[in-house]
Formats: structure tokens, C-alpha cells, sequence
């Protein structure tokens, strides 16, 4: 069939068809066309598509997925609203939500419900609603009422209620209060920062540290702290309180060990001790758990149940075994009565030895003042088990006018008062009265008994040599007395003497001092040695040259090869005891308003409380005995025993009295 045919009845057909629609069906009647409307346009539907540029294209954000993405066109064509399993990433950081606003130009976006921030499998952050600048590169997340923020480090947690992270610093923090804890601490503070990366933290604010243990009360309060939270050690910034069980530390600069509990403290720091103790020191060095303190710098010792402080350039304390050491312009303080003693010496150490005795030790120019009494020796120790002080190489103290001198001195406290001393190996009391004029009294073995700060008893044995300048009624001297005996046993009742026992024999003459010599008013141990004497606190830092000569002078000869050992009360011999028997008949008594003679006496006996707060406190030589022969010489007097069981320790020799008298100069 040609074309030109075929062509023609597809134009008939055409043309015939609505005419056989028209046409009503054959079994009823025809029905109206139905009207058709034109379908509504349908909406321009974008689904995401994962682009090929690199994620880690600085400052970028990307869309990862969502599981429906439109723009909104009526406010901003650059945002795109997007719904369901949102994901995020701007280079390793992964950003999660709900749903989200986003600006790939900016990069920037608002993100909410089930959000969370991952980084590799260490870093978390989740919150209720997240801004992100992207601009700033910097993450705002919020919680909901009731919520909170939270970071997750491995084991490092991090909650508050609104929560800033920068990722270009890679650092979060808060403002308005929050809590980061990990295995060992929980801090708190109004504002905080942590890096991740570095594992440091900075808080400022009512900074509070505290354990997370039960067992654990170590807490530390301040305005700004530096904590990292790999090493567990804080750095201190300003003024800082840490307290535990142990006690309590106050610095404003160091560094604080929480999982040692050792602390390097600077800017002057004080450590306060569970026995009441603290330590301060420019520099200060403490371990918690051995209760060990070191201080360099101005170092303070204080015993607030002792009443005193050891003070020096460096010192260190063991609370545990109760021990102290420090050197450098080393001083103790005691302070325990209404008067304070400072003693200085180059090192002073305190320790405790098996039995629990505490002993402490001062080595080396020992000087020392209180305003009743002052001395000095090369070394001093003190045992607390026998209350005993001892002083060692040429001691020397002063009372008032007095000065005693020894090889050794041992003075026994009880309160912190002196009841007696001793000096076993010689000793050498004087007494300044006027001009040169001394009243000196030496022995091989002296003790003394105090009562109420008052010498109440002077016992002498062995070379008993006294001289005695007394007092006329003008208050003039113009003679003196020189008296020897192998014992003397002296009563005070304050400044009086109330009697003088001397035996077996005695010898003595008074001089008129126009017919002596200068050189006859003294012993030949005498020395008088005011100017080492320190008479005021900062002068026991002072070492005059005299000072060091002492040691090569030897004014009583050498100690006996046990005077340093330590045994029974640790004077080398018993104790000390007051005779309870009546004396035999031999000795020679001095009682005011009697004259130079030999006696009987009566039972001898000594007050019940004996204590003193300083060691001589009151004159030991009377300034006067009254009625004593003031006649150029004076005879010796010879009383026996008559007791038969001391018949052959009687027979004694009268020494002769030395008559011959010397001119003045």
C-alpha cells in the first residue's frame, strides 16, 4: 500500500474518533465526561551524596549522612535542613545527631536530640543541642533541664551544663560551673578547661579537689589550680589549703603529688602535722604517706603541745618517728612559761630512741638567753626519760651576778623548771659583788636544790675552797675570807643563808684587803667571762673569739673517762639524794649572828617540792655571814667524830693556817 494511502485513513480515523466516543452505550443512557484536573507539581527532592573532597580540608565541615536533606528556601537558600541518623565530620572529628541546620558555605551548623562528638576511641561529648561556628571552629553544646553535658577522655569525665569545645585548640571548657573526675580525683570549679591531647586541666573559681575513695579524705580548696589527669598531680597557683587525715598544707605556689601524696611547695608554705606540729619553709618539700617535711629557707619548726619552735636556713621532721633536724642559724624557742629561751647552736637534732626516750641534741657554739638566765658550751643534750640536761666541754651560765663554771653541767627539769643540778667533774660558782671583788666557791662535786626558783641547797664534796667578800654595815667591803674544807653542805631560805656545814676539818683567815695582793682575791680556777655573755635574743648568734679559746683552757683538769657515758640518771653516779640522818658530830656550822666555828647538828632536811624555773635564780654565796672574825687570820678548829663505826675515817690532820700576810700592791 503506498504511503500516500495510509497517511489518509489515520486522518479519517482522527478525525471520526470523538464522534464514537460520543456515542451512548447501548444499554442505557449516555453519561457526561469526567472532568480531570492536572496533577500538582511534586517537590524537588535532594538526596545527599558523599563527595570525593578530603575530610580533613582545613576548617570543613562535611555531610556524611541523613536520611532526608531539603533546603529551606524561604529563609536562607545556603541551609539545608536535615532529619534522621545525621552525621557530621570535620577532619577525625565526628559529629552525631537527630536532626541539624547546616551551611556548607560557612560550614557552620545546629545540630539536636542525641547529639554526641566522637574522636578516634578516647574522645566523647554528649549533649541535648550542639552550635557549631564555623568560623571559630568553635562547638557549643547544651543540655536539657535536668541533663547534663558530658565529656568522656578514657577514664577522664567531664559534666556541666553548657559545654564549649574548640577544635582548632583542641580544648573544652565551662563557665558557669562543672565537674571533671577521673581514677583518682573529682574536681569542681565555676569555670574549667581540659586538653584532651595533653591530659591538662585548668580551674578557676572555687576550686574544690577531692577523692573519689570512701577511705580517702584528702581535699584542697583554692581559686586556681592546674590538675593533669594522666600524672594526677596539681600545680598550685595561688593561695591553696590541702587537707587530708594527716594534716593540712597551706601554699600558694608548688606542686602537689595526689596518687604519692608528696608535695614541692614554694613562696613560703606550711605544713600542719596530725601531732599538732607544723613546718614552714621558703621552699618546702613534704611526703605525705612517710609524714616526712624538708624545709630550705627560714625554716620554723613549731611543737604547739611543747610550746616551742626550731628555727634555722634548712631543716627536715619525720612525724612518724618523731623526729627533727635543722642547722644554718639553727634556734630553739621554748615557751612554755611566761618568760621565752632561745638557744642557738650550728645543728640541733631531735629523735627518739628504741625505748620511746626522746632525746635531742645541740652541737657546736651553743649559746643561749631568757632574761633570768643565760650560758653557753661547745654541746648540749637533753634525754627526756631522766629529765636531764647535759652540757658539755667548759659550760658556763649566768644568773643575775653569778657564773658557774664546769667541765660538765647537769641540770635535771621537771615541768621545764630545774629542781637540781649538778656538776660532777668541778665546778666554780662566782658571784660579782663590786669593782673586782668576787665571792668564788669551787669543789670537786657540786649539786644544788632548787624550790620555787629558789637555791634552797648547795652541796659540795672534795677541795672545797670559798672565797667570801663580805659586806660591812656602810655597805663597803674591806676584807675578804678564804675558807678550805673537804666538804660543805649550805641551807638558803630565799636570799638568806639559813646555815653552813663544813666538814671534818676547815682552815681558813680573813685578809683585810689593804694588806693583800690582787692576785689574792682569787681562786686559780677563777675566770670571769662577762663579755662572752649574751644578753639579749640576738646575741646568742654571736661568737666571740674568746669563745673558741675555751676548749684549750682546762681550769679543772681532765674529766673522768665516764663522764659522757650514759647509765642510771645518766650523771655517771645515783641520783643526787638529800640526807635523812642526823650528821655526827663533825661538822663546822656558820649560822647568821655566830662566828666562824665548829658545831653539832641536827637532822638535815630539804623542802618536799623541789623546782626552779632557771638553774641558779638566787645568790649561792651569802653576801654576809655575820659575826665571822674579821681579824687577819683565823685558827683552825678540830671537832672528832664521835661515832665509833666512822672512828678511823676521823683521824684527820689540821691543816696549818697560813699566817704570813701580804702587802698590797
Amino acid at each position: 500500500m503506498k504511503s500516500s494511502n495510509i497517511l489518509a485513513i489515520l486522518a479519517v480515523a482522527l478525525i471520526s474518533l470523538p464522534a464514537m466516543l460520543a456515542q451512548a452505550p447501548k444499554d442505557g443512557p449516555a453519561k457526561a465526561p469526567a472532568v480531570k484536573t492536572a496533577p500538582a507539581p511534586k517537590k524537588s527532592v535532594i538526596r545527599p551524596t558523599i563527595p570525593t573532597t578530603d575530610r580533613h580540608t582545613p576548617g570543613k565541615v562535611f555531610l556524611e549522612r541523613a536520611d532526608r536533606l531539603t533546603y529551606n528556601q524561604a529563609r536562607d537558600s545556603d541551609v539545608q535542613i536535615l532529619v534522621g541518623n545525621v552525621l557530621f565530620r570535620k577532619g577525625d572529628m565526628f559529629m552525631y545527631c537527630d536532626s541539624a541546620r547546616f551551611n556548607e558555605v560557612t560550614s557552620s551548623l545546629d545540630a539536636f536530640n542525641n547529639v554526641h562528638m566522637e574522636q578516634g576511641d578516647t574522645l566523647f561529648v554528649y549533649g541535648d543541642e550542639l552550635y557549631y561556628n564555623g568560623e571559630g571552629e568553635l562547638a557549643e553544646l547544651r543540655a536539657y533541664p535536668g541533663k547534663k553535658v558530658k565529656l568522656i577522655n578514657r577514664d577522664v569525665s567531664l559534666t556541666t551544663d553548657v559545654f564549649f569545645y574548640d577544635l582548632a585548640q583542641d580544648v573544652g571548657y565551662y563557665e558557669t560551673g562543672g565537674t571533671l573526675s577521673d581514677n583518682q580525683n573529682i574536681l569542681r570549679s565555676l569555670q574549667g578547661y581540659y586538653y584532651p591531647a595533653t591530659k591538662d586541666a585548668f580551674f578557676y573559681l572555687n576550686v574544690d579537689l577531692t577523692g573519689p575513695r570512701p577511705n580517702d579524705t584528702l581535699r584542697m580548696y583554692t581559686d586556681s589550680l592546674t590538675y593533669n589527669t594522666d600524672t594526677h598531680i596539681a600545680q598550685l597557683m595561688c593561695q591553696t589549703l590541702i587537707v587530708n587525715k594527716d594534716g593540712e598544707i597551706n601554699s600558694t605556689s608548688g606542686f602537689y603529688d595526689t596518687n604519692l601524696g608528696m608535695a614541692d611547695l614554694y613562696d613560703r608554705s606550711t605544713v600542719h602535722t596530725r601531732r599538732g606540729n607544723t613546718l614552714t619553709g621558703d621552699t618546702l618539700f613534704y611526703d605525705r604517706n612517710k609524714g616526712y617535711g624538708e624545709a630550705f629557707g627560714n625554716m620554723v619548726l613549731t611543737d604547739s603541745t611543747r610550746k616551742s619552735e626550731l628555727r634555722g636556713n634548712y631543716g627536715f621532721y619525720n612525724e612518724l618517728t618523731d623526729s627533727a633536724f635543722v642547722t644554718g642559724d639553727a634556734l630553739a624557742l621554748e615557751y612554755s612559761k611566761a618568760d621565752t629561751l632561745y638557744l642557738h647552736g650550728d645543728t640541733i637534732s631531735a629523735y627518739t630512741l628504741a625505748d620511746s626516750t626522746k632525746v635531742t641534741d645541740v652541737f657546736h657554739r651553743v649559746r643561749f638567753f631568757r632574761r633570768d638566765i643565760q650560758g653557753l658550751c661547745d654541746s648540749m643534750s637533753m634525754v627526756e626519760r631522766d629529765s636531764i640536761l647535759y652540757m658539755y666541754d667548759h659550760p658556763i651560765l649566768w644568773n643575775g651576778d653569778k657564773q658557774i663554771v664546769g667541765n660538765v653541767i647537769y641540770v635535771h627539769l621537771n615541768d621545764s623548771t630545774a629542781d637540781w643540778a649538778r656538776l660532777p667533774e668541778s665546778g666554780l660558782v662566782s658571784q660579782h659583788i663590786g669593782e673586782d671583788c668576787y665571792n668564788q666557791l669551787t669543789g670537786a662535786d657540786m649539786t644544788a636544790w632548787f624550790n620555787d626558783s629558789t637555791l634552797r641547797r648547795l652541796y659540795v664534796e672534795g677541795n672545797v675552797q670559798v672565797i667570801m667578800f663580805p659586806m660591812e654595815n656602810d655597805s663597803t667591803y674591806n676584807k675578804f675570807s678564804f675558807t678550805e674544807s673537804s666538804y660543805m653542805d649550805a641551807f638558803f631560805n630565799g636570799n638568806e643563808v639559813e646555815r653552813i656545814i663544813m666538814w671534818p676539818n676547815s682552815t681558813g683567815k680573813v685578809t683585810p684587803l689593804y694588806l693583800a695582793k690582787r692576785s689574792s682575791y682569787y681562786l686559780p680556777q677563777f675566770r670571769w667571762y662577762g663579755p662572752l655573755r649574751p644578753m639579749a635574743p640576738d646575741e646568742v648568734f654571736d661568737y666571740p673569739p674568746e669563745m673558741a679559746d675555751l676548749k684549750s683552757q682546762q681550769l679543772f683538769g681532765k674529766m673522768r673517762p665516764d663522764a659522757y657515758t650514759v647509765r642510771g640518771t645518766a650523771t655517771g653516779r645515783p641520783k643526787p639524794q638529800t640526807p635523812q640522818t642526823p650528821v655526827p658530830q663533825r661538822p663546822a656550822v656558820t649560822e647568821p649572828g655566830d662566828s666562824l666555828a665548829l658545831k653539832p647538828d641536827s637532822t638535815m632536811l630539804t623542802p618536799d617540792s623541789l623546782s626552779l624555773d632557771s638553774l641558779v635564780n638566787h645568790q649561792v654565796i651569802p653576801d654576809k655571814i655575820e659575826g665571822t672574825n674579821t681579824g687577819a687570820e683565823t685558827d683552825t678548829t678540830t671537832v672528832p667524830d664521835n661515832d665509833p663505826e666512822n672512828e678511823a675515817d676521823n683521824k684527820h690532820t689540821e691543816t696549818p693556817i697560813i699566817k704570813e700576810e701580804e702587802s698590797n700592791e
